[in-house]
This record gives structure tokens, sequence and C-alpha cells, in this order.
């Protein structure tokens, strides 16, 4: 697999996180949306939450990567189901790789501001978010027009005031652009917050790579 490719895939879903537009609402569960690219292709983000776990799926063409993750942030597994190379592989991660990882998160601190717009239907407020640690800062526009568990936030805006709906996310040093286009009160398809058996699993992210 190319590590390039596995490298933008894994991510995506790690960092993941967003919102459809419905006023004043508060979901406990349901299916959040957003459109993405791999490899200059056209993707498709859900996340699936409810108030103990998320399910993040990306789907490109025929493949999916999916990750699993608890809002304890004691689990987490990324599952590849690549058609065209034969590839159906989970791997949970170690304890050691989920420290790591969340220890590569930035740390903001929040200012409000009085500018608001609309976005994807929701009424937006910006916030200023300063990264503790570079000093850089970023307008993240977030909503108070629907409540979500807070698992479904990302986890370095979670303490904003509200639902960010267009923000920068972070992982692995890349910045993406999300602008959340839907959020529904769907419940989950069956298999959702899991992996079947006919996928081989591996016992750390580490090994996930194809080459390994």
């Amino acid at each position: 697999m190319n590590t390039k490719f596995f490298n933008v895939a894994l991510g995506i879903v790690l960092a993941a996180t967003t919102l459809t537009a419905s006023a004043q609402k508060s979901y406990t569960e349901g299916v959040i949306s957003f459109p993405t690219e791999m490899r200059g292709n056209p993707a498709e983000v859900k996340e699936y939450f409810r108030a103990d776990s998320i399910s993040i799926i990306i789907s490109f063409g025929a493949g999916t990567v999916k990750q699993l993750s608890t809002a304890k942030h004691d689990y987490l597994a990324v599952i590849l189901d690549i058609p065209v190379m034969t590839l159906k592989k989970a791997a949970v991660a170690t304890p050691a790789e989920i420290e790591e990882a969340m220890a590569t998160l930035p740390t903001f601190s929040f200012s409000n501001t009085t500018e608001t717009k609309q976005i994807s239907g929701f009424n937006c407020t910006k916030v200023i978010a300063k990264e503790n640690k570079s000093g850089k800062t970023y307008d993240i526009w977030i909503t108070k027009d629907v409540t979500v568990p807070e698992i479904a936030m990302p986890y370095y805006y979670r303490t904003i005031g509200g639902f960010p709906v267009q923000f920068t996310m972070f992982q692995q040093g890349q910045e993406v652009s999300v602008t959340i286009k839907g959020i529904s009160g769907d419940k989950a398809p069956a298999g959702t917050y899991s992996f079947s058996k006919d996928f081989e699993k591996v016992n750390s992210l580490a090994e996930l790579n194809p080459g390994n």
C-alpha cells in the first residue's frame, strides 16, 4: 500500500468529526457527514456517534477506511477494506499508540467574537482559536443550533462553546479544512461499531501497513 495514501487516510479518520442543519436540536446518537478528497478524488466521511463511541467511515470509490474509538480514549481500531487491493485488515492500537496519538493533538485558547454568518444552514459565530505552543490562530465557526455527545466533537475543540461547523482539523502535522454539511438522528446500521471476523486482525497500528 502506498505509504502516503495510508497516512492521508489514517489522518482523516483519526481526526475526525463534524454536522446537517436542524435548528435547536439535541442528538444523543446519529450521523454527521462532510465531503473530503483522497488523492485528489472525491470521498465522503460519515461519523456515526452515540454517547460512548464513534465510528468514522471514509468512502472512496469501492473502498472504505473506518475508525472505531471510545469516549474514554481507551480503544482505537482502524479498519481498511479496499477491494482493488484485495485488502481487508483491521488494527487495534496499543495503549502506547493511543497515548502517542493524544499527545500530538494541539491545545488551544479561545477568544469569542460577535461576527456571525450562516454555513450549511447553521447559525454560526466566529471564535478565534490560538494554538498554545505555536501561537498560530485559526478562525473557527461554531453553532449552538444543535448539541451532540462530547465524543462527536473534535477533541481539541471540546471547550470552544459550541459545535464546530467550519474549522481546521489536525493530524500527523497536517491541517485540513472542514465544512460540515449535515447531521441526522439516524441510527447506525448493524455492524457500524465493530468489524467482522473476515478481516485480518493485527495488534497495533504499526502492523496495519500492508507492506508489513
